[in-house]
Formats: C-alpha cells, structure tokens, sequence
C-alpha cells in the first residue's frame, strides 16, 4: 500500500471514529437522564429545591415550539405571599439531548406582587424541556419546571 493510500485511509478513519465517539457520549447522556413521571410536569406551582420559594409560570399563551415566547412567573414565600426585589436567572435545555436554551431568556422586569416578565424563551424542537429559575433573594434558591412540548 502506498503512502497516499495510507494518508487517505487514515484521513477518513479519524473522522468516522470522532463521529462514532460523539454519538456514543450522545446516547450515553440521554440514558443518564430518564424522563420524569407526568406529575412532575407543568406550570406549577413547585416548590424551589431547599422549599424556600413556590414559583408558578403564569403563561398567556401555552408554550410551543418554534416561537419567541413571553410569560410572568409568580414567586412566593412559604407563606404565599408574593416576593418583590428578587434578581432571577433563567436557564434550561433538553437534558436527553444534552443541549440547552437556543436563545438567552431573561427576567426584564419586576411587576410587583411577586409577578416578574420573562422575556426571550424559545423552545425550537418538541419533546422533555427543563426551564429553571435561578433565584437571589433573602434565600438564594432555584427551581425546575418540566415542559413537554
């Protein structure tokens, strides 16, 4: 075998074993992450993972894919009172496809009572999407809402 047939076949190998490696971790990451029982799913009210808030997503429109989306959330103390002055983050993704958001939502605006704008949310494919809520406060929290789309 000559050199260039060597040189060819090893330009081509390295690529194909690249993409099986890459789709072998693909497959590997959405077993991790089995998809959770339908109770789990929705708009809420959920209470935040150390209890310290009850966020519900108060949405005008019911999500769907493929569109630039607005709704207000509803963060509220263990006394259910809504909680003014919080910072929030946003994040999210699709944890068996192992990609997150494919747009930067944010929180824009605090409307009082509790209510907070959240502008920017896209979900661009359907299927199990987590949307969390990073929150600051008095008590620094998060919580996770399971959307299926």
């Amino acid at each position: 075998m000559s050199r260039k047939s060597k040189l060819i076949k090893t330009a081509v190998a390295v690529p194909v074993a690249v993409v099986a490696l890459l789709a072998t971790m693909h497959m590997g990451m959405m077993a991790s992450r089995p998809k959770p029982p339908a109770s789990e799913f929705g708009y809420g009210p959920r209470t935040s993972v150390n209890g310290q808030y009850q966020v519900t997503i108060l949405e005008t429109a019911r999500f769907q894919k493929g569109k630039l989306l607005n709704t207000t959330i509803l963060v509220a103390g263990q006394d259910g009172k809504g909680i003014q002055g919080l910072q929030i983050g946003v994040d999210g993704g699709m944890p068996q496809h192992g990609h997150g958001l494919p747009t930067k939502p944010r929180v824009t605006q605090d409307l009082g009572g509790g209510r907070y704008q959240v502008q920017g949310l896209k979900f661009n494919m359907g299927g199990w999407w987590e949307l969390k809520f990073i929150i600051a406060g008095a008590a620094n929290d998060s919580v996770v809402f399971n959307l299926d789309l």
